[in-house]
């Protein structure tokens, strides 16, 4: 008889109630047999069993949970470009070749959202009206003008914004300047995501849910995953957990830092304040050490997220420091209600940069979008669906790496911290 798995239910996020109803979908009950299986649906997953699908390839997600349980119905729906690396340092570290194509990845990725997007008519309230760069010090002002000069250098569509043009774009007098880089733009991230996996069903993949691996195993026809209700048979398997890791794979969940992330909410605002708040509809993040980010979403809600506590988190007094922040940009949001409140966990890896791991033949690993995950979580899943249909090592355009264990890992709480304090007392003094 099948076990029976308490579903984990998803956080009261204020797009757990305005996004798109999820698919129906059922837990695995029995055994079941495809060309590629993968672990997790969220957006790397879901992006991989999408296009795999769509190439005529048998393909089987499960996920422990819902369809975008973790991170990618939870983050702040910024469709931001590039990886943390900016282009002129990947060519340095990884070559003309690799290094390029990895700046062509970042660089892309945005477009392969909207287009999906727009292809399969996914209902995600989706807006491109840029990304902006912000800066609330000289330090970060510099990096900022570097960062546009290497991207114009791409032939990307970055321009600078000096403190006129960010009261202009932002509503606030609290930047001194920043770059509007208008390949990003914004989504409900779990409409987005959910949409994805109808578009992966109808193209013919099958989805479970409430489906937890609990072993995976290298057998003489291929690989089996082994859940409480029964077991997928595969030629490949593809890991798509990102910071919901855990110990289905020796040392991967040790791999990365779950980093707790949080987003708080106000109502709808009145047109008039819409207007005059990021009246261009585009999607800001601080360049500093508190990582603050916010939109105005299609409601007309001022969405805010950064920095969390390291737990899960709903109490008001978690999200304090957040409505601080924003009150203090914007004072007229103190007249507003703040009604919704979530946090989760992001993948950091050591570097800043995402993971492509192939521990043995047949397992395609894809994790660690440092915060970048609405495109680079999709632009991963292309790319591993090229490489499990068959694809040779050039279909990658990440360097393919060992599972590393973070040293001292355990004490991670701590060591982020420590991280923060540094940075923000760097901040402070002008570094």
């Amino acid at each position: 008889m099948a076990q029976t798995i308490a579903r984990r239910p998803l956080p009261r996020s204020l797009y757990a109630k305005t996004a798109i109803p999820a698919p129906e979908t059922t837990a695995l009950s029995g055994d079941v047999t495809a060309r590629v299986a993968i672990v997790g649906a969220g957006f790397t997953g879901l992006s991989t069993a999408l296009h795999l699908a769509e190439a005529g390839i048998d393909t089987v997600v499960i996920d422990a949970s819902a369809i975008g349980w973790g991170a990618s119905g939870r983050n702040g729906g910024q469709v931001n470009p590039g990886l943390k690396w900016e282009p002129e340092d990947l060519v340095a570290r990884f070559g003309r070749d690799l290094g390029g194509r990895m700046v062509k990845l970042g660089h892309e990725a945005p477009s392969l959202v909207f287009d999906l997007i727009a292809r399969h008519g996914i209902d995600c309230a989706p807006k491109r009206g840029g990304t902006l760069r912000a800066a609330l010090s000289e330090s970060a002002a510099t990096g900022i003008r570097d960062f546009q000069r290497q991207w114009t250098d791409f032939g990307a569509d970055v321009v600078l914004a000096d403190a006129r043009e960010m009261v202009r774009l932002t509503g606030t007098g609290a930047y001194i300047f920043g770059a509007h880089d208008r390949r990003g733009g914004q989504v409900n991230p779990l409409g987005y995501c959910r949409g994805l996996a109808g578009a992966a069903l109808k193209a013919g993949a099958r989805i479970f849910t409430d489906t937890p691996a609990v072993k995976l195993t290298r057998g003489a026809g291929g690989w089996e995953v082994t859940t409480p209700g029964g077991t997928v048979r595969a030629e490949r398997v593809v890991l798509a957990t990102n910071g919901y890791s855990d110990n289905l794979w020796p040392g991967l969940r040790r791999s990365i830092v779950p980093v707790f992330s949080s987003i708080t909410a106000t109502e709808p605002l009145p047109p008039e304040l819409v207007r005059a708040v990021m009246p261009d509809g585009v999607v800001l993040y601080e360049m500093s050490s508190s990582y603050a980010y916010y939109r105005i979403d299609d409601a007309g809600r001022f969405i805010m997220g950064g920095r969390s506590v390291l737990r899960e988190a709903s109490a008001v007094e978690d999200y304090r420091a957040l409505v601080d922040h924003a009150t203090r940009l914007f004072p007229v949001l103190r007249a507003f209600e703040w009604t919704h409140r979530w946090n989760g966990q992001v993948a950091v890896t050591w570097d800043h940069l995402p993971r492509v791991h192939e521990p043995e033949a047949g397992l395609h690993i894809g994790l660690g979008y440092n915060g970048r995950g609405v495109a680079m979580a999709t632009a991963m899943g292309r790319m591993l669906a090229r490489r499990a249909a068959g694809g040779g090592p050039e279909t990658l355009d990440l360097p393919v790496t060992a599972i590393r264990p973070i040293l001292g890992h355990a004490a991670w709480p701590l060591v982020v911290k420590t991280s923060l304090k540094w940075h923000r007392l760097r901040e402070c003094l002008g570094h």
